[in-house]
């Protein structure tokens, strides 16, 4: 680190958790955040200004007038853009020092996988079943942690799927994935606009601690938040040993 990144990272460097040598991991790590939305965005700027050395976001959405209520990497100005590339542009704002790669398409297929095994930790900001079960069999299959998290209304989620843990579950463990799923979405529902952002701070938590290799994560947990009341309920999450997606993991 030269002594700008040391000034521009004393604050984590101070603590005794992190240290020089648990911020120089975050700076060699790569974060692949899908959604640049309402979780994505708050998560994508915590991890640039805390230094997370690459951070690849992809989006195949345009910044729309509905979205700025609480998707705070983008701005009036920038309707109409790329939800991708405006939120390259914030994240460079914030730390020119890293490197931000914008996919202004909603990762599927070979690329996911590619993009999924490239990456030290995967934040699942999407907001659709499809997507959370795609990127959750492709960080299964890769080997890479999983931050999860979702909102809705008041009601809110966030928990880690950890395949390097023999104990922990996966995401299809909690919602086996079904055809007839009834997909809830913002447009339709509604969002209250900081719980977004109280989520999306948490996933870029979980994801720096995992980097880091400090704390406990939420592996085997999942937090559930009511804004309502501003009450947390934690929720022990077992692996599922029949699991079609990780239950073959450790065979």
């Amino acid at each position: 680190m030269n002594d700008d990144q040391l000034l521009r990272y004393s604050r984590h460097i101070l603590l005794d958790e992190i240290g020089i040598e648990g911020q120089q991991r975050l700076l060699d790590a790569t974060a692949l955040v899908i959604g640049a939305g309402g979780l994505g965005s708050p998560a994508a700027m915590y991890l640039a200004t805390a230094g997370l050395g690459r951070i690849v976001i992809a989006d195949g959405d345009t910044v729309d007038l509905t979205n700025l209520q609480r998707q705070i990497a983008h701005s009036t100005a920038r309707v109409g853009w790329p939800k991708a590339a405006s939120a390259r542009e914030t994240l460079a704002a914030l730390n020119p020092q890293i490197e931000v790669v914008a996919i202004a398409e909603r990762l599927a297929g070979d690329a996911l996988a590619r993009e999924v095994g490239r990456a030290t930790v995967v934040l699942d900001c999407s907001d659709n079943f499809a997507t959370r079960h795609a990127v959750n069999r492709a960080c299964v299959a890769a080997g890479v942690p999983l931050v999860s998290g979702a909102a809705i209304r008041f009601e809110a989620q966030v928990s880690v799927f950890d395949p390097r843990d023999a104990a922990s579950p996966c995401y299809h463990c909690l919602f086996p994935e079904a055809d007839d799923a009834e997909e809830i979405r913002c447009a339709t529902m509604g969002v209250f606009a900081p719980l977004v952002g109280i989520v999306g701070a948490m996933q870029a938590a979980e994801a720096l601690k995992l980097v880091a290799g400090i704390g406990r994560s939420l592996a085997g947990r999942l937090l559930l938040l009511d804004a309502r009341s501003m009450e947390w309920t934690s929720i022990k999450l077992p692996r599922d040993a029949d699991c079609p997606v990780c239950g073959q993991r450790h065979h």
